[in-house]
Order: C-alpha cells, then sequence, then structure tokens
C-alpha cells in the first residue's frame, strides 16, 4: 500500500452546509468527530468521499475474537458502498492496542484487517483517500511503506461547529437514560396507578376520582394530539401526561402509531392509527409505505422530531415503573437506529432484555443491527445528518 492523503479535500457536514477542508492525514483525522458525531473508541471509521468531498462516517465495532473476517470486511465495504455517488473512502482504525516494533520496523495494529479492507474497497473501484490508525500513544499510517509512530498533538482538537453537540465522547456518550430523582419516579407511578384505576372504573374509598387522572383520560380520546403534544415540552412532562403516554406505548397497536407519526407527521400519524385499527377489526393490511418506514425504507424521517421524540422516550422510560419500561425502551432504540446510532439503540435494547427478555419488537429491531440493517436513508446524499454508529 502506498501513497496517502490526497489533500485538500472539503469535508461536508451531513444535512449542513458547514464545509470543512483538510490538507493532509493529521487535519484529517481532526475532522473525523464532526463528521461522526462522536469520537471513536475501539473501531473501525470509513468516510466516504465523491470526488473531494465527505459526508458523514460509518462506524463499525473492531471485530472480536471469533468473528469471521471475510464476512466482516464484506459488510464494511458493502456498507460504505451503497452511501449514493461514493468513489473513495478514507478507513480510520481507533485502537487501545499499541504499535509493535520488531527489527523490521513498525507494525501496526489490525495491520490485516486494513490490507483485506482496502484491497475490497480497490475491488469496489473505491479510490482510497487515506488508511489511518489511531492509538493511545499515537496515530500513523497504513499506506506508508515504513509507518511511523506520529503525536498525537499534530491531530487538532475538533472546532466548535454550530448545530453540532460536544463530540469528545465515545460512540457509547449519550445513550445513558436522563437522571431523575425518586420522587419524580414516584409521582409517575402513582400516576400510573390512579390513570389505571379511574380507566377501568374503580373508585377510591372516598369516591373520589383524581381531577388529573380524569383530564389524562379525555387526552386519551385523541392519540394523535397527545402524541404531538409531548413533543412540544419533550424534557418537562407532568407526571399525568407522562402516565397517558405510557399507558399507549404499552399497548403496541399504539405505540407504533406514536413511532410512525412521530418519524413523519400528524397526518401519517392518523392515518398510522386508522390503519392499526382496520387491522384489528378486520385484518385489513397495514399501508405499504408506513410498513416499509418500520424496517428503514422509503422516504427519510424528519431527524429534528425524531430527536424530539427520543427526549420524551429516555425521558419517561428513566421516569417509568419497571413494568412500563420496554415500551419506550424499544421506541428509543427504533428512534436511535433511524437517526443511524445503531450503538445507542443497542444499549436501550440491552435494558429491554434486562426488563422483559421476550418483548416481540425489541427483538425485531435487534435483528436488525446485528445483521447490519441499516435505514436506506442512512445511505442518501442530502438525506443523512451526523454520523452512523
Amino acid at each position: 500500500m502506498e501513497s496517502g492523503f490526497a489533500g485538500p479535500a472539503a469535508l461536508t457536514l451531513a444535512g449542513m452546509n458547514t464545509v470543512l477542508r483538510a490538507s493532509g492525514s493529521a487535519e484529517f483525522l481532526g475532522l473525523v468527530p464532526s463528521l461522526a458525531g462522536f469520537t471513536p473508541r475501539q473501531s473501525v471509521v470509513l468516510v466516504p468521499f465523491r470526488g473531494s468531498r465527505a459526508h458523514g462516517a460509518l462506524r463499525i465495532d473492531l471485530p472480536h475474537n471469533g468473528a469471521d473476517p471475510d464476512v466482516y470486511v464484506d459488510t464494511a465495504i458493502g456498507l460504505v458502498s451503497r452511501v449514493n455517488g461514493t468513489d473513495a473512502v478514507a478507513i480510520v482504525v481507533y485502537t487501545d492496542e499499541p504499535a509493535q516494533f520488531t527489527p523490521d520496523g513498525m507494525l501496526l495494529p489490525s495491520t490485516v484487517l486494513m490490507e483485506d479492507l482496502v484491497d475490497l474497497a480497490l475491488e469496489m473501484g473505491l479510490r482510497i483517500v487515506d488508511a489511518l490508525c489511531v492509538m493511545g500513544d499515537g496515530w500513523s499510517s497504513y499506506l506508508h511503506e515504513e509507518p511511523e509512530l506520529r503525536p498525537l498533538t499534530e491531530v487538532p482538537s475538533p472546532a466548535p461547529i454550530p448545530g453540532i453537540a460536544d463530540v469528545s465522547g465515545d460512540q457509547v456518550a449519550g445513550a445513558e437514560l436522563p437522571p431523575v430523582d425518586l420522587v419524580e419516579k414516584e409521582h409517575v407511578g402513582r400516576a400510573l396507578l390512579a390513570l389505571t384505576a379511574a380507566l377501568s372504573g374503580e373508585r377510591p374509598a372516598d369516591g373520589r376520582v383524581d381531577p388529573q387522572a380524569l383530564a389524562a383520560i379525555a387526552l386519551l380520546d385523541d392519540i394523535n394530539d397527545l402524541f404531538e403534544l409531548v413533543l412540544e415540552a419533550p424534557d418537562h412532562l407532568p407526571p399525568f401526561l407522562s402516565a397517558a403516554l405510557l399507558h399507549c406505548l404499552a399497548q403496541p397497536r399504539f405505540r407504533d402509531v406514536a413511532l410512525l407519526q412521530w418519524a413523519t407527521d400528524l397526518a401519517s400519524g392518523a392515518r398510522a392509527l386508522s390503519a392499526q385499527l382496520a387491522f384489528t377489526e378486520s385484518g385489513s393490511p397495514i399501508p405499504d409505505d408506513l410498513g416499509l418506514l418500520m424496517i428503514g425504507r422509503g422516504s427519510a424521517p424528519d431527524p429534528d422530531r425524531l430527536q424530539l421524540a427520543l427526549n420524551v422516550t429516555r425521558g419517561i422510560a428513566a421516569r417509568a415503573p419497571r413494568e412500563y419500561q420496554a415500551a419506550p425502551l424499544t421506541v428509543a432504540a427504533w428512534l436511535s437506529w433511524a437517526l443511524g446510532r445503531s450503538t445507542h439503540a443497542a444499549h436501550h435494547l440491552d435494558a429491554v432484555a434486562a426488563v422483559d427478555p421476550d418483548y416481540s419488537m425489541a427483538s425485531l429491531i435487534g435483528t436488525m443491527i446485528d445483521s447490519a440493517m441499516l435505514p436506506e436513508w442512512t445511505f442518501r446524499r442530502g438525506e443523512r445528518r451526523g454520523g452512523s454508529h
């Protein structure tokens, strides 16, 4: 393998008008976190190029022991080649493993893996922009016949970019549920008990039904409006609004309506509700466009709505009683997957498994992630936002 970064290159942040420029390998490495949306660890990152422009980044865990190397390489290059218009790729290995120094020179970690990735990329007609390795004690290039360990101080820190959050954390950063105190959880739990009792017609010993429970029942008369309402203040849902939402998400047909509405708009949510009710009553098929959206096909969802809904579901999952957590966590997993954050989605699915290992929707999403199935819109230029990981 010969040559190296053929800069300058324009690195375009997908979904934004921001264009960054790198004139060499060190500057390029400084931009990868902004392209990916995080600072990768124990990963292979593939950056698709069209000419001198790069859009976003794809991240895959480094192969674990026992992984089939051919399948791994085929999957990695197959993913990057699906990005529309891609004619070149830069590949970066991020590893905690140090370089090995031998009498014949320095041997970089994952050299065989990188050689296989480069060979297959070339076979697929892709130009190699660069092939780099970032280690705990330095960085280097696989493309040099005699690689040298360069100091990490040569790699610029990611510059702040409008609209891009802090990228200093790794691919798992931000996956944890938001912190909540026991008082918040207690309030939501009590609201759920009151709502459930009111829906069943039970009356407390004093015969007085909590008026907030009655107001929550009124919200359930139009669940499409309810699903839209929670997006208005996703970080500050009062207990009875949280209870009403948890009640809906606990029912798979309404959970799926919420997911489809949050990915699109109110009108599509109303269509989804009508379709779900018709399916329940008469077995009528779900419209193709709604069904395909669930498996990542068709038009790209609105990423702003996806993020708002993700904030909602992560927040109520954190405040919900354990027996109600599986549904919002599963929805959070799908929303993360739809945003290109498979690592976060897998984290939420692990939490679902701890609560309800037989939750079927979580199993479906897990199968898609395990097979490296990403939404189609992830690969379409102009419809992607940030990196996929």
